[in-house]
């Protein structure tokens, strides 16, 4: 069947259509995945706000520690001495009501004690008197163990703190050594570290609104959050110390003062 010239035409004509209409889908989708794929690794504008809370509370603890230590010839017989001072210290704290749960000993250890001892050697005879010169040490000399030492470092919780002074003045009566605190601090610091954290975002929430107000933008999504601090700041800390004959002047009260648990956050906004 031959084909007119007129239908020649008009199927050049569909064609041309066909091919033009192809060719800007093919071009549209381009643009459009190419948008896409602009917007999907846009980096987003962001703007960052920090924030502080504190929570102050009275302590309800106070740790003190202590050192007893014992010499003697023996392994055995330092331990043993350090075990009768032991026993004195724990008497006085159950006389205190303290129990047996807020006593710990953080280190107990025993370490050789040596002495350095110079060699003597004898003087030669003198040939004219015929008597031997008094000794002289010799350069050389040698460690000599004389001993050991045996120790224990206890840390006790008082959760009485009025009667912490009275506690400190009789351990020091019983023969322990290095006594300090007390150190006042909260036995349970989680729910105030809550607390500050919460106010500390609250903190930064309130700046956050005021800016973006202010700049005339929209907070959108966090897109981070850290946190610093949540540290507590001790007041009143007093350290009490034994004197040189072995007493301890420590008011029966010791002013506890107040302690601050605090809380930095940083909050990063992306804004539209």
């Amino acid at each position: 069947m031959e084909i007119l010239p007129e239908q020649k035409v008009r199927l050049y004509r569909g064609l041309k259509i066909a091919l033009v209409v192809f060719l800007a889908v093919l071009v549209a989708n381009a643009l459009f995945y190419s948008r896409g794929y602009r917007d999907e690794n846009k980096t987003p504008n962001t703007i960052t706000f920090s924030g502080h809370g504190e929570i102050t509370a009275v302590p309800d603890i106070a740790n003190v520690y202590f050192t007893i230590s014992k010499d003697d010839k023996t392994v055995k017989d330092a331990q043993a001495g350090v075990a009768v001072i032991e026993k004195k210290a724990l008497d006085v704290l159950k006389a205190k009501g303290v129990a047996d749960k807020d006593i710990q000993t953080t280190n107990a250890s025993f370490n050789p004690k040596y002495e350095y001892r110079n060699s003597v050697c004898p003087q030669p005879a003198s040939l004219d008197s015929g008597t031997v010169s008094a000794p002289y040490y010799c350069p050389s000399g040698k460690q000599v163990l004389i001993g050991y030492t045996a120790s224990e470092n206890i840390t006790v919780k008082v959760r009485n703190t009025d009667s912490v002074g009275d506690i400190m003045q009789e351990l020091g009566t019983t023969g322990v050594s290095d006594l300090s605190g007390p150190n006042f601090a909260i036995d349970k610091e989680d729910a105030l570290k809550a607390q500050a954290r919460k106010l500390a975002i609250n903190d930064a929430k309130a700046k956050a609104k005021v800016l973006a107000k202010d700049l005339g933008v929209s907070l959108d999504k966090i897109v981070s959050f850290s946190e610093n601090g949540n540290y507590p700041i001790m007041y009143a800390e007093k350290a009490v110390a034994m004197d040189s004959a072995g007493s301890v002047p420590a008011p029966a009260v010791i002013p506890k003062g107040t302690n601050t648990i605090s809380s930095d956050v940083t909050i990063t906004y992306e804004i539209r």
